[in-house]
């Protein structure tokens, strides 16, 4: 078996073998094979596809190419949760607490900033002291003794991918539906969970910007995870808009916290109920979503949710009195509001651009090399189809410097267009995808 003849397979369109998936996944793990000739590889799927048995089968592969991790010994049905990048997506910090006060373990690995869209590792690290690297035993005994725990991938998870995935962003193969799924879905398969709730982006800020698109990933996802013998579902959310109001690291965990102390409600509230409810259905701690949203309402109501996120940075290190003082997180030198350039309503948000926004004026990463400043982003007072006056603060930005401010309030400006005519609000959820089923809502 060589590469080359792989190549030749996959250029006339031809089905692919899992001999043949399984050589060309190791050589890539192991390097041994010729990045030239995985790229022209990675091009003859990016035109010619894969069958779903193919895709099923690549998966398999990349996960199997690194350490597999074990989660048998956890009591009860370990929970994931993955979203394919948003901004101002602080699902995880809200969900994850809730659904694990409801009794149900979450065992997460996350992952840092990627482009415009923010990474939970890096939110987590605005706590003092907070650690998102722990050993597999350590992660496992976390889980055991709270039922949480949110840390980094390891290096060695799912490593094909990870050289894959660098040839794929340098030879514009990144937007191939088999490569994407199968991406994603080989570190959540080699991350152990058996009940795994996705939630993929739809919208201007999202990695899939039509409806179609993000249904059709789903559905490919979906079958993979149920093809490999775990309970997977996803939700189409909506990324036409940041999903809270807070964008930055800090700033996120504030409304992560602020959500589950009932201070604030609304989309990014109303979303992690959806996506929690769907982890306990998944888990058989509900048969209905509407029965395990009441779980995790009754979790939030009764201060259940903030305490297991209170349990989880003390076992990681972090200052647990963050969760009843905000002000311990670290703050920005500058604050300013953005006024609105003139009245009317908020007739869209590109959401790419605020998200880009954010890195760079230091809440994300440029290079692999970059220092976060976890006190920095901004906090928007709109969202679609609401009136402002002009003048009215559109948004607050916290910035480490003046210049970073005067192009955060002229960025802010530019993205957020305000017209006469009132526009709809967003839809939240769009769609409900089960292995046999689609739901449009």
């Amino acid at each position: 078996m060589d590469i080359v003849s792989i190549i030749e397979k996959k250029k006339l369109g031809r089905e692919l073998s899992d001999a043949e998936i399984r050589y060309f996944t190791m050589g890539a793990a192991q390097r041994s094979i010729a990045d030239y000739q995985l790229a022209a590889l990675l091009m003859a799927i990016r035109l010619n596809g894969m069958t779903r048995e193919e895709t099923v089968r690549l998966t398999l592969a990349m996960a199997q190419s690194g350490d597999m991790v074990d989660l048998s010994m956890i009591p009860g049905v370990p929970t994931d949760k993955h979203s394919t990048g948003g901004v101002g997506d602080t699902t995880t910090l809200i969900l994850a607490p809730l659904v694990a006060a409801c009794g149900v373990p979450v065992a997460k690995m996350s992952g840092r900033g990627l482009g415009h869209t923010g990474g939970t590792l890096d939110k987590l690290e605005s706590i003092t002291g907070m650690r998102v690297s722990l050993s597999m035993d350590a992660f496992i005994a976390q889980v055991q003794r709270i039922g949480l725990a949110v840390i980094g991938q390891s290096e060695n998870l799912a490593p094909a991918d990870k050289e894959l995935y660098a040839l794929r962003d340098v030879t514009s193969t990144v937007d191939s539906l088999p490569l994407i799924a199968s991406s994603i879905m080989s570190k959540k398969l080699a991350s152990g969970a058996q009940a795994i709730v996705l939630d993929v982006k739809t919208g201007s800020g999202a990695l899939m910007q039509t409806l179609e698109e993000s249904i059709n990933l789903a559905q490919a996802m979906v079958r993979i995870g149920t093809d490999a013998g775990r309970r997977v579902v996803a939700l189409v959310t909506d990324m036409g808009e940041p999903l809270g109001s807070h964008v930055g690291n800090a700033l996120e965990v504030k409304e992560a916290i602020d959500v589950l102390s009932g201070r604030v409600t609304g989309p990014l509230l109303q979303v992690s109920l959806a996506l929690g409810a769907q982890m306990l259905v998944a888990a058989y701690a509900a048969a209905t979503a509407d029965e395990a949203e009441g779980k995790l309402l009754y979790a939030l109501n009764t201060g259940g949710g903030l305490q297991k996120l209170r349990d989880m940075i003390a076992a990681q290190g972090g200052d647990p009195r963050v969760c009843d003082d905000v002000s311990l997180l670290p703050q920005a030198n500058v604050v300013r509001n953005v006024p609105a350039p003139s009245e009317g309503f908020i007739q869209s948000m590109q959401t790419t651009h605020l998200g880009t926004l954010a890195q760079h004026i230091g809440a994300g990463r440029r290079e692999k090399t970059d220092v976060i400043d976890h006190s920095v982003g901004f906090v928007l007072r709109r969202r679609i189809g609401d009136y402002v006056d002009a003048g009215e603060p559109l948004a607050t930005v916290y910035c480490k410097n003046d210049e970073d401010a005067d192009l955060a309030e002229l960025s802010i400006q530019n993205a957020i267009p305000i017209l006469r005519r009132k526009a709809p609000p967003l839809k939240l959820v769009h769609a409900i995808v089960e292995a046999d089923r689609v739901t449009r809502l």
